[in-house]
């Protein structure tokens, strides 16, 4: 896997990341460490990512199950240590899975599979936070 960041310029603090995959992604600072507020922080991107990698694990894992799953939304909370580095210290994830006569048993084990074995990014985040989980099914 690959990556190059790229500084947009001397007005600013705005970054271009050109990924592996060939798809581009900005970042941007707040503007009180003279960033123009344009575009996520690197480490809402970060936390973004982990959001999105156990939510694929979490959709595939019930279409592999033959679960007719129609949505899923991961909604994270985190907090961050308050000196430097700011690491995230706790991660709360909220799944709101939606699909027609979703097992339980199901849905909880697909999150468990996800935050134990195959999400490398929130496993990867477990080594400086503590995360937790709840989840709940909405029926269509």
């Amino acid at each position: 896997m690959e990556c190059t960041v790229q500084w947009l310029g001397e007005t600013g603090m705005a970054f271009a990341a050109r990924t592996g995959s060939g798809h581009i992604a900005v970042m941007d600072g707040a503007p009180e460490g003279g960033g123009n507020n344009l575009a996520p922080r690197p480490m809402e991107m970060v936390l973004a990512g982990a959001g999105g990698c156990t939510a694929y694990d979490v959709v595939m894992i019930l279409k592999k199950g033959r679960q007719a799953v129609t949505g899923c939304e991961v909604n994270l909370k985190a907090e961050r240590a308050d000196s430097d580095p700011k690491v995230f210290t706790r991660i709360h994830f909220h799944y709101v899975v939606r699909g027609r006569g979703l097992k339980p048993e199901a849905v909880e084990r697909a999150i468990a599979l996800s935050s134990e074995k195959y999400c490398s990014a929130s496993i990867m985040l477990g080594k400086t936070a503590t995360l937790t989980h709840d989840w709940e099914i909405v029926e269509g």
